[in-house]
């Protein structure tokens, strides 16, 4: 009897340690989240140890970057007169081979696979990629990313479909397409952020070149009680 109740304590202990972890976690997701701002399409301007970027696309001068991230070559994405106007003499840009000839600066190339430290801000380059269309084969080595605000993971997508290799990201903010067309539909992305499990979703690729934001409604609605999804307003 010593031992059952030892041994029931132990069990109540731990659960109560993991009870405490996930929420202490969900706070700090949350506080994130108030630092995340979304510049419509895929541009999100994200502040934590460093001022992060990802594609900027049709946005107005704002504070200069750290880092910027870009997924692809696709004008949308990897816009030049966009960069510029975020872009210091110390900022890094982080983005494909195909994007570097493009762009001036600080540029870091990456493929997926890819694990780079910069400015102190872990990022690692995952594969993109449309699986039944051709606007973003496999072959053309594009990219999402993972990188490190804050203590959280987040990942931006990219342009992209529901890919096996999603299933075993690790990450606490997914940033998913849900435009379909180019990417994934509203339908397909659930399925990829059931398939991640991160903390918090928050919907992107929609309301500039496809989309509209009934497909960031759809996605939420399919999540309803088994991911957290925040729809976040354009800047």
């Amino acid at each position: 009897m010593k031992k059952l109740f030892t041994a029931l304590v132990v069990i109540l202990i731990s659960s109560l340690s993991l009870v405490f972890s996930e929420g202490q976690r969900l706070k700090e997701v949350v506080k994130i989240l108030e630092n995340i701002t979304w510049l419509g399409h895929d541009c999100f301007k994200i502040k934590g140890e460093k001022l992060i970027y990802t594609d900027p696309f049709q946005i107005k001068k704002g504070d200069p970057a750290d880092i910027i991230l870009i997924t692809h070559e696709h004008y949308d994405h990897c816009s030049p007169q966009d960069v510029k106007k975020i872009q210091k003499p110390s900022t890094v840009i982080v983005a494909t081979p195909d994007c570097a000839k493009k762009l001036s600066g600080n540029i870091k190339t990456v493929n997926p696979g890819d694990k780079i430290t910069v400015e102190g801000i872990s990022i690692e380059a995952v594969p993109a990629y449309n699986t039944n269309k051709q606007f973003h084969t496999k072959g053309n080595n594009w990219v999402g990313y993972i990188f490190t605000v804050m203590g959280q993971r987040v990942y931006i997508a990219g342009d992209t479909d529901y890919i096996k290799e999603m299933e075993g990201l690790k990450t606490d903010i997914a940033l998913l397409p849900v435009s379909g067309i180019y990417v994934m539909t509203a339908d397909e992305a659930a399925k990829a952020a059931l398939a991640i499990k991160p903390k918090l979703a928050i919907p992107m690729h929609y309301g500039a070149i496809a989309g509209s934001e009934k497909d960031a409604k759809r996605f939420k609605e399919l999540l309803e009680g088994k991911v957290d999804v925040e729809i976040l307003k354009q800047q």
